[in-house]
């Protein structure tokens, strides 16, 4: 698989290492510019042991599988992405990635669901059909669903309703203000915060942020996008989880240690233990 991060600028420096052990809930290995073995290898030195690769196609989907199965610190999340599926998805695809779903390393079905920022409202039938499809591969395999959610909130939220939400759904970089985290908590939803939470412009992210139930609350990389302040636009990797977590945590006014150990428990409850 070729690496194409698409970011400018050398990569960040790492960050002084977490108390405690976390999960880069969502990351692209297949898109860092950097080696697998050293993109775990420079995460695990700063607490991040372990990371959840995903995919965005049945090609990418394979290769983050077979990368998870070959690497005790990784899981993989495996479906077809929105913008992917606005241009319609066949049927042997939908099958391939309901069998690389059942494979022991991979946890999740994502990322899935709806992106009007990127797509013409003409293709948001394809995409809502590829969401519907996809929920029901998490819940036929047992899968936690992982939600790509961009100015759809109304229409993902419905979807969800409609076809039954399986037993964990996990919103990726959760791009909701407060009052949808709100109603993202009363149903059980799992809130996974990335990089673009630190921006200066996101306060309504770290409003959700406080928000969000300790128990529903992920953090992730979105790697290598969603590079967090202050390398902001840099190519990331999941070795720059800390920087999140510290802000997630003087958002939230926890300690560093707490808000951590409580986000690898939500993690192996959500991904299962590794």
């Amino acid at each position: 698989m070729a690496r194409n991060s698409d970011r400018t600028g050398a990569a960040p420096p790492p960050p002084d290492p977490l108390p405690v052990a976390v999960v880069d809930s969502h990351c692209h290995l297949d898109l860092m510019d950097t080696a697998v073995d050293a993109a775990i290898a420079a995460a695990v030195a700063v607490g991040v042991t372990r990371a959840v690769t995903v995919g965005v196609d049945l090609a990418t989907s394979r290769w983050q599988a077979d990368v998870a199965g070959a690497h005790p610190e990784l899981y993989a999340a495996v479906a077809i992405h929105p913008n992917e599926a606005a241009h319609g998805v066949s049927e042997e695809t939908f099958a391939a990635i309901a069998e690389l779903a059942r494979r022991d390393k991979v946890r999740a079905v994502g990322e899935t669901g709806l992106d009007y920022f990127r797509t013409p409202p003409q293709a948001h039938a394809a995409q809502q059909e590829s969401f519907r499809r996809h929920i029901a591969i998490a819940k036929e395999t047992g899968r936690a669903l992982m939600i790509h959610d961009r100015e759809a909130h109304e229409d993902t939220l419905r979807i969800l309703a409609e076809e039954g939400a399986p037993d964990t759904v996990v919103f990726h970089a959760f791009s909701g203000d407060a009052e949808m985290a709100k109603v993202c908590a009363d149903a059980g939803y799992v809130m996974s915060f990335a990089g673009n939470v630190t921006f200066k412009n996101a306060a309504n992210l770290r409003e959700a942020a406080t928000v969000a139930p300790a128990e529903l609350l992920l953090v992730e990389t979105d790697a290598p996008f969603l590079t967090p302040v202050p390398w902001r636009g840099r190519p990331g990797g999941p070795y720059l989880i800390p920087l999140t977590l510290r802000v997630l945590a003087e958002t939230r006014g926890v300690g560093v240690a707490e808000l951590g150990a409580s986000i690898a428990a939500n993690a192996e409850r959500v991904f299962g233990p590794w």
